[in-house]
């Protein structure tokens, strides 16, 4: 069983037990979470496709941490100009495990 979930603004293929990173949610670790923006469920080739959502679908979940991405550096050069710059980022995550899908 899988099934197809928003969760802050982006959209994701989730199933029971899984680990998802998803964009800084603002809750504190260990805490339940609940999702409602079910767009598809399959359960064992049985799938229902909401319009625009899943009636009754729910999501439940526990945050497990707060965590930072890898670095990503940017690098700017123009040739014979001598202009040089350098930029880096950090996306900041959430580790989220899946416990249930409810249909």
């Amino acid at each position: 069983m899988y099934a197809i979930v928003d969760i802050a603004g982006q959209q994701f293929k989730v199933e029971q037990g899984q680990e998802v990173f998803v964009n800084r949610l603002e809750a504190e670790e260990g805490t339940k979470l609940e999702f409602g923006k079910v767009l598809l469920v399959d359960n064992d080739g049985k799938v229902k496709v909401g319009t625009p959502l899943v009636k009754g679908a729910k999501i439940n979940a526990k945050l497990i941490n707060h965590l930072r991405a890898d670095k990503v550096t940017v690098f700017k050069k123009k040739r014979r100009k001598g202009y040089q710059k350098s930029n880096g980022f950090r996306h900041d995550l959430s580790k989220v495990l899946i416990e249930k899908i409810s249909v």
